[in-house]
């Protein structure tokens, strides 16, 4: 598809901006942003609440009356460019905020689904994104909207209108940066509130880090890189380095090694940290970066006042199978062995489900959440892998022609036992709900050398599933008692995020098209609606004068098409779109 060129000031169709029954919005504020999890009027951060629990109070639509779920509206992104939509949508006075593909923005009437504006960021020629050319939402502030764009821009505009406030580029897009994350907006008592972004690129050995600027100006404040031996900055000038150089990291590998915190993060305004996940270390070819790669496919907190790191975590030291650990970081309180703790889980990309104390980082316990995990025995005592060896790509150099290492099948597949999908963590029931795949790879190591710009594997792959009946299971799993309460199983991926509410449902999306609603105790599908596309985006739920909307963006795309190998060839038919669909109960549907 052609891409426009690049020009200072992104097109703006702002049509019908004053639309009757359209409330314009109201500044947000550190307030909103902080209650975001327990006001059901709005949905203002990514995560529905700063620790993304995705879980929201009401319960007007719930177990009994879920059945009669009706569309209420749905809106279309329009034009040619369908492909993979994997944002949340945001609301806030009226207004539901939602990305599309290709970096495109739309403000529309919750109520009606009428559009106010649209934002296109008209992305240059060449651009790199790895993994389709998605974007998984926007962040809110004050009098402005902020996102990210495929060409490695962040943009804040205004809300009531679209127009541009600032823009400033995070990187150069043709070394192989982009950025697809929703922001995070994070309340700090030496800066004000801001924007906090990572990278993406990690397939071109760019260098991850996390940075800060502020939300009225798009200045940095701070930045932070997660590769050892790198320095952060503070206000312009160095602070600290990340590690120590070539602590685990040979020769000067770490200037390219990747470790791309590609997802976005949580905040706890209990601890006070944000919480971001890394990516995988470049390249994939283990045998040329002998260490543990710190601190990539690893999860860190960071200290936002200064962005220093305050503890790290890495659950796939030395990967050597694109196991990504920027998968979200939830943080939830438990008792453990009687004891009230601050915790936090996250269930990693290589297929086990992890538990920390989040104020400092240590291990508390880990189970498979896959099936037939095989390139690990399981976890140790401190939380580090017990490698099988065997399972490891070959190293290529050894080989007879020097071209090709042994080629191993390896579960989970890169493409993880969980990947961007979103989990939910239920406050009623406390349980955490996981959208998961069942699936492995052949993979193989191949020679590589790093040329800016180009991709930086040193890998070839072929994705399959390893059962015969299912690829996607939706898990119900007790993050205390460390087993599976229940699992829904679907016959292709999940690639869908997930939203628990106190009506006792879970929701979650198909790419068969299907929006399905369970009972959050025991997996019981109550409801479905096919939406005509593949859904690939996490559901959010909010109350719409005294009505309870469910709402979630279609548009079926992002990596497993891209990237899945005999899975992709196996669900090729599916229909592409771009929408976003809303749906209240048929008895709310009167006078509307």
């Amino acid at each position: 598809m052609r891409m426009m060129k690049t020009t200072l000031l992104a097109g703006v169709s702002a049509l019908g901006i004053a639309l009757a029954g359209a409330a314009q919005a109201a500044g947000v504020t550190d307030a909103d942003l902080l209650n975001d999890g327990a006001n059901t009027k709005q949905v203002v951060t990514n995560g529905m609440g700063l620790q993304a629990h995705r879980f929201s109070p009401l319960k007007q639509i719930n177990t009994s009356n879920v059945k009669d779920l009706v569309p209420a509206w749905s809106f279309s992104f329009g034009g040619e460019k369908q492909r993979g939509q994997e944002a949340q949508a945001l609301v806030h006075d009226g207004v539901l905020y939602v990305t599309g593909s290709y970096s495109r923005l739309y403000a529309m009437d919750a109520k009606t689904g009428e559009k106010l504006w649209e934002f296109d960021a008209r992305l240059p020629e060449g651009i790199m994104p790895c993994c389709d050319v998605i974007n998984r939402g926007p962040a809110l502030y004050g009098d402005k909207v902020f996102f990210g764009t495929l060409d490695a821009q962040i943009y804040a505009l205004n809300a009531k209108t679209g127009k541009v406030a600032w823009h400033k580029a995070i990187d150069d897009f043709k070394a192989g940066y982009s950025y697809s994350a929703a922001p995070l907006i994070v309340p700090t008592k030496a800066n004000g509130a801001l924007v906090i972004t990572g990278v993406s690129g990690g397939e071109f050995g760019v260098v991850g880090r996390v940075e800060a600027r502020n939300v009225d100006t798009g200045e940095l404040v701070w930045s932070r890189p997660v590769l050892e031996g790198l320095t952060g900055t503070y206000q312009g000038k160095e602070t600290t380095m990340t590690g120590k150089t070539n602590e685990t990291w040979p020769g000067d590998m770490y200037k390219t090694g990747g470790g791309a915190p590609w997802l976005g993060g949580t905040y706890d305004p209990e601890t006070k940290l944000i919480f971001m996940g890394t990516g995988n270390p470049a390249p994939w070819n283990s045998w040329l970066r002998p260490g543990d790669n710190r601190w990539t496919s690893s999860r860190v907190a960071i200290n936002p006042e200064n962005g220093e790191f305050v503890w790290g975590f890495q659950t796939t030291p030395h990967d050597g199978w694109d196991f990504d650990g920027v998968n979200e970081f939830i943080p939830f309180d438990a008792k453990v062995n009687g004891k009230a703790m601050k915790l936090g889980a996250t269930a990693d990309r290589n297929g086990f489900f992890y538990v920390l104390d989040r104020t400092n980082g240590k291990f508390l316990h880990a189970m498979p959440f896959v099936n037939k995990i095989n390139w690990a025995k399981g976890i140790d005592k401190n939380g580090r892998p017990e490698y099988n060896d065997d399972n490891r790509p070959g190293d290529p150099s050894k080989s007879a022609d020097g071209k090709e290492g042994k080629s191993v099948f390896a579960v989970p597949s890169f493409l993880g036992g969980k990947n961007q999908m979103p989990v939910s963590y239920d406050d009623q029931t406390h349980l955490f709900y996981v959208p998961s795949n069942e699936w492995g790879m052949d993979i193989h190591n191949e020679p590589v050398v790093y040329k800016k710009g180009a991709a930086y594997l040193g890998a070839g792959f072929n994705i399959k599933p390893v059962f015969d009946d299912h690829i996607g299971s939706l898990k119900a799993i007790d993050p205390i008692a460390q087993k599976v309460v229940w699992e829904y199983k679907n016959k292709a991926p999940l690639w869908g995020g997930v939203l628990s509410t106190a009506g006792g449902l879970v929701f979650t999306g198909t790419p068969e098209g299907y929006l399905m609603a369970f009972d959050a105790k025991n997996g019981a599908i109550l409801w479905k609606f096919n939406v005509g596309t593949g859904i690939v985006a996490p559901p959010i739920t909010w109350e719409q004068d005294g009505t309870q909307m469910i709402g979630v963006a279609a548009g079926w795309g992002g990596a497993v098409p891209l990237w899945g190998g005999e899975v992709a060839k196996t669900f090729k038919g599916i229909n592409q779109g771009g929408s976003y669909w809303t749906f209240k109960l048929a008895s709310h549907t009167a006078g509307q």
